[in-house]
């Protein structure tokens, strides 16, 4: 269904310009965010990318972005910790610090970077040739724990749903699971279904719609779906929809927020739910987010804006089929144009690796 619904109209080259602004300087409100500046840089690119105007950016700023993320791009010497991965920002990187300067011992791939990152080139049109992709998948392994979740890092930080999100997304875009432990990472999604049918961040905890989404996007990216009985299926889908309210909210007694219409609707589009949604409140809501004097959404009227909320409005929009934006692969959080694109090179490394196995003299199984 489209939305194809009368009322505000969206301010395409607004928000275009809005985040083209982001991607040239932060305003200092943003300062604190330098160390996950591949994030903003992601909102930026994909938001352009749903906009449909990239061409906003010329060729040499493209590879300028793209440059950069590869810069930002850590490969374990042999021997080392498997640390393989993306981070943040260069603030580890300073010209001319020595080898052994102890900032060199705080550089290491973060999941989440390492998922934004990959985005952007992937949106950018890269071929993604200069990317350490064995490197890349060790160090998701390397972050999993004995319950199945992922940290954010080699060193520990955080470990709940968000990672195992960027974990799945991150194998699922390298096409390669390595020797992460799928099953032991579906058991720790089923057991954090809480009482409601929500899924928490970690066990024991609220049930959350952003988690939500992360649990159900890593079972579908990794071929586990269907560990969710008919019966758990109907429940989880039950509680998304009553999220909403005229937009949507995160958890029960929340007031509604923008980028819920992404958290949500992404999660009942993968269980083929969508449809009972009310599309017309949901538009009318997101609208009433919108700068149209600047661009830009908020979370709430009348609220700041950022490229976070800005982002996810545009995406919650395009499932809506509103004309002229991209189409959003949910689980991936990626265009279809992006996606399409992945697509050809994963099946351009599977004929390599045939050829490269066909010449070692191994034999290569294709399972349908």
């Amino acid at each position: 269904m489209d939305s194809n619904v009368e009322g505000d109209e969206v301010v395409f080259q607004k928000h275009a310009k809005y985040f083209k602004r982001f991607l040239n300087i932060l305003p200092e409100r943003l300062a604190s965010h330098d160390s996950t500046r591949v994030t903003i840089a992601f909102f930026a690119v994909s938001g352009l990318d749903v906009l449909n105007s990239l061409d906003l950016l010329s060729d040499t700023f493209q590879q300028d972005i793209i440059n950069w993320i590869y810069k930002l791009q850590v490969v374990p010497k042999p021997g080392e910790r498997a640390y393989g991965g993306i981070q943040g920002s260069s603030t580890f990187d300073v010209v001319g610090t020595p080898e052994n300067c102890g900032l060199k011992l705080f550089r290491w791939g973060h999941l989440a970077i390492t998922y934004t990152g990959i985005a952007i080139l992937v949106a950018l049109g890269d071929d993604l040739s200069r990317l350490n992709r064995k490197a890349i998948v060790e160090g998701v392994a390397a972050v999993q724990r004995d319950d199945g979740s992922f940290s954010a890092t080699i060193e520990g930080s955080e470990h709940d749903m968000r990672f195992v999100y960027c974990a799945a997304a991150i194998c699922a875009m390298m096409n390669d699971w390595g020797r992460v432990d799928r099953k032991k990472m579906a058991d720790y999604i089923l057991k954090s279904i809480r009482y409601d049918y929500g899924i928490s961040q970690h066990y024991e905890m609220e049930s959350h719609g952003g988690t939500t989404f992360c649990a159900i996007a890593a079972l579908q990216l990794s071929g586990q779906l269907h560990l969710l009985t008919p019966e758990t299926r109907e429940k989880i889908i039950r509680w998304l929809v009553f999220r909403q309210q005229d937009g949507f909210q995160g958890r029960p007694n929340k007031p509604v927020d923008t980028c819920y219409s992404f958290w949500i609707a992404a999660t009942l589009k993968i269980l083929n739910a969508f449809e009972l949604t009310n599309y017309r409140d949901n538009r009318d809501y997101v609208l009433s987010t919108q700068d149209a004097t600047i661009g830009g959404f908020s979370k709430w009227p009348h609220a700041y804006t950022d490229p976070f909320h800005t982002y996810f409005g545009l995406c919650g929009l395009s499932f809506l089929g509103e004309p002229g934006l991209q189409e959003v692969v949910p689980s991936l959080n990626i265009s279809m144009r992006a996606y399409r694109r992945l697509q050809e090179l994963q099946r351009n490394w599977s004929l390599q690796e045939d050829g490269l196995a066909s010449a070692n003299g191994e034999v290569t199984v294709h399972i349908e």
